[in-house]
């Protein structure tokens, strides 16, 4: 395993609540307000593996109060957090990267914005590249996820990730 992935072994949704925590808590601590262009993690994983519930904990951990919905139907869901421009954007329903442009993702790409993007592989090319791709996998017993830095902020991420006490017990009972 390199500087650039980690893998946890998620047993539960307790676990891939307590990642998307510790997600938030990275990247909080990375910088405050978010400075230069804005933060992008893929959420990559078939159906039901809880891209979504990462999400949702993530955005909660942040500070986005209230409910949290999927954009499976909205396609695209918006919150604001203590000053950052939370985009949590579901391309399932999409039939190909020409999709995108009416979903104006470009334009959400400001400083200061944190775009959590599923089924990023709908969107192609068109996507701007992820800081962060987070593939949740089904496993025997519970979930596996594999996160793979793609930029400098992604792999201070996984360095903050690899010793938060939340992840540590996951990372024990990998093979």
């Amino acid at each position: 395993m390199s500087e650039s992935e980690l893998k946890l072994e998620l047993i539960d949704v307790a676990a891939t609540e307590r990642l998307g925590g510790a997600l938030a808590e990275a990247l909080r601590l990375d910088a405050s307000p978010i400075p230069g262009a804005a933060v992008v993690v893929y959420l990559e994983g078939e159906l039901g593996t809880g891209k979504t519930s990462c999400a949702r904990c993530l955005l909660h951990a942040l500070g986005v109060a209230g409910i949290v919905r999927s954009p499976t139907y909205t396609l695209v869901e918006i919150y604001a957090a203590n000053g950052i421009r939370c985009v949590h954007a579901d391309l399932y329903r999409l039939r190909g990267p020409a999709d995108l442009e009416d979903l104006g993702l470009r334009d959400m790409l400001a400083p200061g914005s944190v775009l959590l993007i599923e089924w990023p592989e709908r969107g192609g090319a068109e996507l701007p590249p992820a800081d962060l791709a987070v593939n949740l996998a089904y496993r025997a017993q519970g979930r596996e996820a594999l996160l793979q830095a793609r930029s400098a902020r992604g792999v201070r991420w996984l360095e903050k990730l690899r010793t938060d006490s939340r992840l540590v017990p996951y990372l024990s009972n990998l093979t």
